[in-house]
């Protein structure tokens, strides 16, 4: 059995990647991202956390926070005047955020294309790893709620999976992880940031197969 299966809970029982669907176990995907991240995982989201722009006292909101453990990393960063919310479709996912939240951490359950968040209301958006679980044709509607929901001049980062150059791994990477790792971030995110609205201010590669870009909402 592929990862994908063990994780992933797909919309209708179907494993094509293009419906998207919800992760479902929260001690499996923990298990599987450590060793995914050949044991950089907190070096890699730290640093994700640094890309952010996050300062003290900014409100945060993490579209797809899975486990929380982002929103972990950054809960220090925005510090006791700050807010970090994480929003994820799946139920367990959340309850195992809420058992490890500190102080300034929150949990909703909820879905990208249709964020529980009042407009122009966050100073930073970050999601890691969740656009390539949402149905394709949900993707655009979730970079436009990502930039509805950010103030004027707030700052967006989204990191997604990157498959490995060489063919052989990534065919084996995705015979592993599922379908939906099989795409090229470069491919995923194109035009959907720039399209919502966003100013893309850079793009980049981080270890152990991950690729991010940053944009800004404008200011006016």
């Amino acid at each position: 059995m592929g990862l994908g299966k063990l994780l992933h809970d797909h919309t209708g029982h179907t494993e094509h990647a293009d419906e998207g669907g919800t992760i479902d176990h929260p001690r499996a995907y923990e298990l599987v991202a450590e060793i995914g991240f050949l044991g950089r995982r907190r070096e890699i989201f730290t640093r994700l956390a640094a890309l952010s722009g996050v300062r003290p006292g900014d409100r945060v909101l993490d579209v797809g926070c899975g486990t929380g453990y982002l929103t972990r990393i950054l809960a220090p960063v925005a510090g006791p005047s700050g807010q970090v919310t994480g929003v994820d479709p799946a139920e367990s996912m959340i309850g195992h955020a809420r058992r490890r939240a500190p102080g300034n951490c929150s949990y909703q359950v909820g879905v990208g294309q249709a964020l529980p968040v009042p407009d122009a209301s966050v100073d930073v958006v970050v999601s890691s790893l969740a656009v390539h679980h949402m149905p394709v044709d949900a993707r655009g509607t979730a970079v436009r709620e990502m930039f509805r929901v950010l103030k004027p001049g707030g700052r967006l980062l989204i990191a997604e999976f990157r498959p490995p150059s060489n063919h052989l791994l990534a065919h084996l990477a995705g015979a592993l992880t599922g379908p939906e790792m099989r795409h090229n971030p470069k491919d995923l995110l194109a035009g959907l940031i720039p399209e919502a609205g966003f100013h893309v201010q850079d793009e980049g590669d981080l270890p152990v197969m991950l690729a991010y870009v940053r944009a800004v909402r404008p200011a006016a």
